[in-house]
């Protein structure tokens, strides 16, 4: 068996007894399969890769890896810095080829290959030496195929994710182009970042973007919304739990704050938090340390935390609700977040992308919009800002029939913005009363999601219904955030 081009490899194996029985299989082509490095966990194997991830063709690793990296979690690190180097499994669990819900695991996290480890007492190699030699050889092929797909396709794909990209920040205005600023001067920094203004400005986009920007962009990006679980369960979501903490934790749960490990977390509605996970989330800043929940042992954690929200935290601090030491924790770099009405001067720009985005996402032919038209968005203070604005022209798309969108179409879509009377409900019309009740349930439910910012506690309230009850039925009604 012959090749000609030199395979870089990567071993991450725990026992040096293995190690060896590795390099004797692969022995016969050591000058053409070269083993760069070897390490014997995951953490070692990150740093290497954070440092030279084009150096590795096809990395070969132990799937019970001492350490807290190890299995599909590392796997999952590993293709998040390098989505082309190609992963070998090798184990000593007793599966099989035809063990699929081991095979599907490891290929939903990003191996190719695995293999169970021959007994060591009984074979000097590790697996079959013509298998194995293969498995790289295949591997290796995969990744050169699809770095040239990428490549071949990177010029194309680059117009239509300017547009299909949902992190971009859209403007132009003098306001939105300091924001840039802050972010850019906010992303060489590690320290924390407070976000805040109005619902629906993309307080999240911003954060992302911070990230994005960041020394720790190869790392995750993990969004925890404080506002979409009930307060009961934000501490375990968060930190995490183990087996046995409470009535039906029956496994280990690792919580975003240990996902988002050497990246960032975005607490987005951190005013909704309770104050004692507020008191662990300053322990976090403070000392980089914290416990899962019905835990003892201390884990360290470097995370970088940035935090947003639409409420008044200072108000908050004075009626008891917030503790003002997170908040001065929280509060190192301030970014506030102009609403809509602020950067009239945007709504042209933001209206032709999203007329250039929902042609893409809806599969149709692109409409325009004429001068009167506009001339009504450029007039409207649009309180649900960005949002609202995002959602109108998805409306209009489908809505109008025309290739050039009138004012006649848009101003009764603005009149529904404004408040809606009967008569801008057709189903009241043209359903019975089962149909009719259940769609009036939707629109009344979605709007009141988005009057509180899908805040599912503050609506509860509002409405006066349970929790449970209210989240059971946006659930059964299918009832999704747009």
């Amino acid at each position: 068996m012959k090749f000609t081009e030199s395979i870089n490899l990567l071993i991450i194996e725990d026992e040096s007894y293995d190690v060896n029985r590795i390099k004797r299989t692969l022995k016969p082509f050591e000058n053409r399969l070269i083993i760069k490095d070897v390490v014997a966990d995951g953490q070692s194997a990150i740093n290497l890769l954070l440092d030279h991830h084009s150096d590795y063709d096809v990395i070969i690793m132990d799937y019970q890896i001492v350490g807290p990296l190890t299995g599909e979690k590392l796997i999952n690190k590993i293709k998040s810095i390098d989505p082309f180097v190609q992963i070998i499994v090798v184990t000593k669990m007793t599966v099989n080829i035809t063990d699929f819900d081991f095979a599907n695991r490891l290929i939903e996290a990003g191996a190719v290959w695995f293999c169970t480890k021959y007994p060591s007492d009984i074979q000097e190699y590790v697996y079959q030496p013509t298998d194995f030699l293969l498995s790289i050889l295949n591997a290796y092929e995969r990744k050169k195929l699809s770095y040239e797909s990428s490549k071949s396709n990177s010029q194309l794909n680059k117009s239509v994710n300017n547009i299909l990209n949902k992190k971009r920040i859209i403007g132009e205005s003098p306001v939105i182009k300091k924001l840039l600023k802050q972010i850019e001067k906010a992303s060489q920094q590690d320290a924390t970042v407070f976000i805040s203004g109005p619902s629906g400005t993309g307080k999240e986009l911003v954060a992302y973007a911070i990230h994005a920007n960041s020394k720790r962009k190869n790392g995750p990006f993990v969004k925890f919304n404080c506002a979409a679980i009930p307060r009961e369960l934000v501490e375990s979501e968060l930190f995490g739990h183990e087996k046995g903490a409470f009535t039906g934790a029956e496994k280990r749960k690792i919580g975003k704050l240990e996902f988002a490990n050497d990246g960032t977390l975005f607490l987005d509605e951190i005013g909704d938090m309770n104050l004692e996970a507020q008191a662990k989330v300053l322990r976090v800043i403070q000392e980089g340390k914290f416990e899962r929940v019905g835990g003892n042992d201390t884990i360290d954690i470097d995370v970088r935390i940035l935090a947003a929200t639409n409420k008044n935290l200072e108000q908050m601090i004075d009626g008891g609700s917030f503790r003002e030491d997170l908040f001065y924790r929280l509060n190192v770099i301030p970014l506030d977040i102009p609403p809509l009405r602020e950067r009239h001067g945007d709504i042209p720009v933001l209206v032709n992308y999203y007329l250039e985005y929902f042609a893409h996402d809806l599969k149709t032919e692109s409409k325009e919009i004429s001068d009167e038209a506009m001339a009504l968005f450029k007039t409207y203070d649009f309180p649900g800002n960005i949002r609202e604005l995002r959602n109108l022209i998805e409306r209009l798309y489908i809505l109008s029939g025309g290739e050039v969108i009138e004012a006649s179409d848009v101003r009764p879509q603005l009149a529904k913005s404004n408040g809606t009377t009967g008569s801008d409900l057709p189903f009241l019309d043209t359903m019975d009363f089962s149909d009719a009740r259940q769609e009036f349930e939707i629109y009344y439910l979605k709007k009141q999601l988005e009057k509180y910012d899908w805040n599912i506690s503050e609506v509860a309230e509002h409405l006066g219904m349970a929790q449970p009850n209210l989240s059971r039925k946006i659930k059964q009604l299918g009832i999704e955030k747009s």
